[in-house]
């Protein structure tokens, strides 16, 4: 158990290193004409936008067009430098033992946490954008319950105003 402890505080000052690089992360990427470069930061916020001379030579739209592409191009890469900055953690971690192999009932919470679908980039208004193609959610290990069966008589709560 006491490995275990020391293991878990390790990890938790790790995390702790690799949160302070992360937030000082940027990003930078240029358009194939090279006249937009867009930075952003490690949450992929836009912090700086720069146009060249022959930004002029574009029209509103296309410079619009050339501004989100660029800036998606450099969320992309600060997204892969903070894979790349977290995976020793995760490598750490899958090391570690299981909660429930510590303790004795305990059920994995990691298999049973969804992961988050990706995140569009598709303008407001897209068809992607639409709830119709939410999948719909559904839940494993669930106890089915026959509501139309009368239920026991028996101790509980019996006042009406619960």
């Amino acid at each position: 158990m006491a490995s275990v402890i020391d293991a878990f505080q390790h990890q938790m000052r790790a995390i702790a290193q690799a949160q302070r690089q992360r937030v000082k992360l940027t990003a930078s990427a240029t358009s194939r004409d090279k006249r937009v470069t867009v930075t952003v930061n490690a949450n992929g916020v836009v912090i700086e936008t720069k146009f060249s001379a022959g930004i002029s030579e574009l029209s509103y739209g296309e410079i619009a067009a050339t501004v989100t592409r660029t800036a998606q191009e450099a969320a992309e890469e600060v997204a892969r430098l903070s894979r790349e900055l977290a995976a020793p953690l995760a490598e750490r971690r899958a090391r570690l033992p299981k909660l429930s192999e510590v303790i004795e009932g305990m059920p994995d919470f990691e298999s049973e946490i969804p992961t988050e679908p990706p995140v569009s980039t598709a303008p407001p208004g897209a068809p992607e954008r639409t709830e119709a193609d939410e999948p719909e959610m559904t839940f494993s290990d669930v106890e089915e319950i026959d509501h139309d069966r009368p239920a026991k008589p028996g101790p509980g709560v019996v006042d009406s105003s619960w």
